[in-house]
């Protein structure tokens, strides 16, 4: 988000999903399913390891 200077509303609306969903990925109280993942993966154009920040 930071590195597209996007807001958590157009994350969601990215990420078909809506801006609580993300505040609560924040604030780590829940974690994306497997599909977000996935869908994440896809609108940016990274891998697992650039996600998770892994070397």
């Amino acid at each position: 988000m930071i590195e597209k200077n996007l807001s958590q509303g157009e994350m969601a609306k990215l990420l078909n999903v809506n801006q609580t969903t993300i505040s609560q990925w924040l604030m780590m109280k829940k974690k994306p399913n497997y599909d977000s993942i996935l869908t994440i993966y896809k609108v940016f154009g990274i891998t697992p390891n650039e996600l998770f920040d892994i070397d």
